[in-house]
């Protein structure tokens, strides 16, 4: 079974329209119409310029719902990552995200550029600008062994703000 992509993730969320605003507002999902007639809970997102049907679900199971305790108490998902295609795009986020509060983290990890956030629920994402692979360089691959901060500022002058990311490497050449 060969796979070739992660195709799209659902998440349990405490309130539905909440969730759905957030991936709308901060991350430009839009909502598309496919949940089922006379189903009550569910939304399913579309990322920017997906071709995927949907890119994420939300099945909302209500505000009683406790937080999740992953990685804290007991096994379960980290993080799922989105991988936007510039640096640029990515800077655009990380004001969007920290303008939302959700902004967690950014670190630079050599070969990937990460931004870290949290939704409304607590529940943890990744969104990534991954090197090209014609880029890649002695430098970029010995960072991967480590977790540097990322200087956004430094990265787009290293690689240029508009520069395609995950080419040769997540997106065919």
């Amino acid at each position: 079974m060969g796979i070739h992509r992660l195709n799209h993730a659902v998440l349990y969320v405490s309130d539905l329209e909440r969730s759905v605003a957030f991936y709308g507002d901060v991350l430009g999902f839009r909502r598309v119409p496919m949940t089922p007639e006379g189903f009550r809970g569910a939304a399913f997102l579309q990322a920017p310029d997906s071709t995927n049907d949907h890119d994420l679900g939300l099945f909302e199971i209500g505000a009683a719902a406790g937080a999740s305790q992953a990685g804290r108490s007991t096994v379960g998902l980290y993080h799922l990552a989105w991988e936007l295609d510039t640096l640029d795009e990515l800077a655009a986020t990380a004001e969007r995200l920290s303008a939302a509060g959700a902004l967690v983290g950014a670190s630079d990890h050599g070969t990937t550029k990460s931004l870290y956030g949290r939704d409304p629920d607590g529940l943890e994402f990744e969104i990534v600008w991954i090197v090209p692979a014609d880029l890649l360089d002695d430098s970029a691959l010995a960072a991967r062994t480590r977790i540097g901060r990322l200087d956004l500022d430094r990265e787009r002058q290293r690689y240029g703000g508009q520069t395609r990311g995950g080419v040769g490497i997540s997106v065919p050449v």
